[in-house]
């Protein structure tokens, strides 16, 4: 089936929300409806990406929160060339897991101001047709990141995760559904169908 443009879905919030399980169920859903879709992830793979991996891992040591922003928006520069342009521009849609509202949420955590953030990527990242939005606690989920896997990066501690969770449930934008994630995964999954079926039927 072909599109008549491509769509950017993007899927943010703090870890554990269950936000990378429900965009590679829906890019499954979307699939074996024949729709032309790829999923992305930031941080990408790339140059950029992979410094931003290991501050993820080792911790931020001597970065300062200028300097992390800059690679994450060199990070996202190279994503936006080398595959969201190309993607929207084949009528494809994006499923993308993370994107600038995750970098205004962590650095705005810092003190850095997150309108701001969004302003300056929004003068070279496209804007998402639709965002995912997924409302956890950061209790709840520290709690499924511990029970998933054995490390936990040091983006992920507890009071940090507060002032990031607060700054996202502050934006506010038409294209934003917030999902409440503390639901089985069936039910989170169906809202999003629904949620994206009427945005294809609306573009149409």
């Amino acid at each position: 089936m072909k599109l008549s443009k491509g769509y950017l879905v993007v899927f943010e919030g703090i870890d554990g929300t269950g936000k990378s399980t429900q965009s590679r169920l829906l890019m499954e859903d979307l699939r074996a409806r024949e729709l032309p879709v790829q999923l992305l992830a930031e941080p990408t793979q790339g140059f950029w990406g992979q410094k931003i991996r290991k501050l993820l891992k080792e911790g931020r040591g001597y970065i300062s929160p200028e300097e992390e922003l800059s690679w994450f928006i060199n990070d996202r520069r190279e994503d936006v060339e080398k595959n969201i342009r190309p993607g929207l521009e084949r009528n494809t849609i994006l499923l993308l897991d993370r994107y600038y509202y995750s970098t205004a949420a962590y650095q705005g955590a810092l003190g850095m101001d997150p309108l701001k953030i969004c302003r300056d990527n929004e003068n070279f990242a496209p804007k998402p047709d639709l965002v995912f939005l997924f409302m956890l606690s950061p209790e709840k989920s520290l709690e499924r990141i511990r029970n998933s896997r054995d490390d936990i990066s040091s983006f992920e501690k507890l009071e940090y995760l507060k002032s990031v969770s607060r700054i996202f449930e502050s934006f506010e934008d038409p294209v934003i559904r917030k999902i409440d994630s503390d639901q089985p995964v069936e039910v989170v999954h169906d809202r999003l169908k629904r949620e994206l079926d009427h945005l294809l039927a609306a573009k149409a």
